[in-house]
């Protein structure tokens, strides 16, 4: 049984391996002191991010959801930005990825978030195929502009 609890500063030593893994997934290299500061603002009552870590039968972290709710132009109540998800290679197919996005939609009903939306790279076809099946599509086409 896979149970999900909300990050808490006591859980860096947990965390932190899944969000390597995250950036190695996406072929990105960020220095401690920025890892540190995101999981201080995740687990910091200072900023509107949040996470979550879903822990295996033993009590072992298996994956990590990281989500931000900000206002948005076109609706009064707060946008929920899913913002990063992870799940180790041995736990996907377990309901892990889903659980931790379930707990995501929860949490942004209860915040009266209007909805919640992330991003994927478009070579995810793993991941994708969990969020076709719970998310809709947007039509959207993703643009930035680094500074």
């Amino acid at each position: 049984m896979i149970s999900i609890h909300t990050l808490t500063p006591a859980d860096f030593a947990d965390w932190e391996p899944l969000w390597q893994g995250y950036l190695r997934f996406y072929e990105a290299v960020l220095d401690d002191a920025l890892t540190r500061l995101t999981f201080e603002r995740l687990t910091g009552a200072t900023h509107p991010m949040h996470g979550f870590l879903a822990r295996d039968e033993a009590g072992q972290a298996i994956g990590m959801v990281n989500w931000i709710t900000h206002p948005a132009t076109w609706t009064r109540n707060d946008y929920c930005y899913l913002e990063d998800l992870f799940v180790v290679a041995e736990a996907r197919g377990t309901g892990a990825g889903r659980a931790l996005i379930e707990a995501v939609y929860a949490a942004a009903a209860e915040l009266g978030c209007a909805n919640v939306y992330w991003l994927t790279h478009e070579t995810n076809t793993e991941a994708r195929n969990l969020y076709d099946r719970i998310a809709q599509r947007s039509g959207f086409i993703h643009y930035r502009h680094k500074l």
